[in-house]
């Protein structure tokens, strides 16, 4: 990648649609796209109809230009998107004469790098987009462009300038003894790393909660033959997924489709009834039954409220567990009278799909009326975070022994390079800035 190069891509999804949109960008975009338009002038945030036309001067498409002048645009350089008609062909056409007129094609993400370094995004920023594009739920939704407006940048930005205030105290006390500077005391700076900590403790509270946000709740729906598992499947999507019928044994092996359900994604897996059976294919699909049980993130056990009550050896291995009476539109059997903790639900009627929503919220979200605020780390960013604690640890501990400040600086700049690689801004020169700027040392 060349930051000097102008690039373009078709920015919208494949296929044929009412428009397509061509993204260049670089500081020739505007040339490149007044050379295949007949030098038509563009003006900056104004929608200009072309014409695009190949080297014979016949027109290729109809089309609508806007012009964003760096650095008022997404990328931070001079930016043209040109909004052609979508079919498939040309579309083609008008970016192979956008790229013979002087543009290259861009490579995947070039974009979005162009925008984080031209500091228009931050790392975790840029990665958003891709979360945006990516979301199977409203609340991974929300996340994303949580995360998008800097709600992990902006929390990891004010760990770091905590750590950078510790850091130029200490670095201070070391590099300029002769200014007679006074440390602060070990209280106030363990005080400060601890609030530091606090912070990053919080995010990385919400690393499961990512995880589940992105990737969707593996759900195993689990119960004896007939009690309704292919129903409650069928009921979820909204449509006849799997085949439904009384004859035990029918579903063998397991299904597995997402749906979304209270603003989260589940990734519904629908399992063999579990019972004692001669059959061989049977119990080779009890036992993945089993094993998506434990490979569950939730296990929705499924009942007939009709029948007698069977205590099942559920697989749940630290999955979170609801049980749930199917067929409760029919009178109960004496067994479950007494049942309060169950959702009450029949497939056949189509009830107790809200009770399974609040259950399933409650279950998987902290807080539901902080929902607005929701930022959720990914992989990376937990990763980077226990490194950043494992270092403010080893400060912690230094300064309570009243080791030599040059230890304890050494894990201040561990730490800071570590919450560094969450941003992708890491700048050891502001530890110096800090210290020229909050003390004031005559020199």
């Amino acid at each position: 990648m060349h930051q000097n190069d102008t690039i373009a891509a078709i920015a919208t999804a494949p296929g044929t649609g009412a428009i397509a949109v061509i993204r260049v960008s670089g500081p020739e975009a505007a040339g490149v796209v007044q050379g295949c338009t007949g030098g038509r002038a563009l003006h900056p945030r104004m929608a200009t109809l072309v014409r695009v036309r190949d080297a014979r001067g016949l027109v290729i498409d109809e089309c609508v230009a806007t012009y964003f002048a760096a650095p008022a645009s997404f990328t931070g350089d001079d930016t043209v998107e040109l909004s052609c008609h979508g079919g498939m062909l040309v579309t083609r056409r008008v970016l192979e004469r956008v790229l013979a007129c002087g543009a290259r094609p861009a490579e995947p993400g070039e974009f979005s790098r162009r925008a984080f370094e031209n500091g228009k995004l931050d790392l975790t920023q840029a990665e958003a987009v891709m979360d945006i594009i990516s979301a199977g739920s409203d609340l991974a939704l929300r996340a994303a462009q949580n995360q998008l407006q800097g709600a992990i940048g902006s929390q990891v930005s004010a760990a770091v300038d905590v750590l950078i205030n510790v850091a130029a105290h200490v670095e201070a006390y070391i590099d300029f003894p002769e200014e007679d500077i006074a440390p602060d005391t070990t209280e106030t700076l363990l005080g400060e790393l601890d609030d530091a900590v606090g912070i990053l403790h919080r995010l990385l509270d919400t690393a499961d909660e990512g995880r589940l946000l992105r990737e969707g709740i593996r759900t195993a729906i689990i119960g004896a033959p007939n009690v309704g598992k292919s129903s409650l499947l069928n009921m979820l999507l909204g449509y006849e997924r799997a085949i439904v019928s009384s004859t035990a044994g029918t579903t063998r092996d397991t299904i597995e489709e997402s749906v979304a359900l209270g603003g989260l994604c589940l990734r519904l897996i629908d399992t063999a009834g579990l019972h004692e059976s001669a059959d061989a294919i049977e119990r080779a699909g009890m036992e993945r039954s089993r094993r998506a049980g434990a490979e569950a993130d939730l296990v929705l056990e499924v009942a007939d409220v009709t029948m007698p009550r069977v205590t099942l050896e559920l697989p749940l291995s630290g999955a979170r567990h609801l049980l749930l009476l199917n067929k409760c539109d029919q009178p109960p059997h004496p067994d479950w009278e007494a049942e309060t903790s169950a959702i009450r639900i029949s497939c056949l009627a189509g009830s107790g799909r809200q009770e399974l929503e609040s259950a399933v919220q409650r279950l998987f979200l902290h807080d539901a009326a902080e929902t607005d605020s929701l930022a959720a780390i990914n992989t990376r960013h937990r990763h980077a975070l226990r490194q950043a604690l494992g270092f403010l640890a080893a400060a912690r501990a230094a300064l309570l022994a009243a080791d030599s400040p040059e230890l304890v600086d050494v894990d201040l700049r561990a730490a800071l390079d570590s919450l560094g690689s969450i941003t992708g801004r890491i700048d050891t020169e502001d530890i110096l800035t800090r210290v020229f700027a909050t003390f004031c040392l005559g020199k």
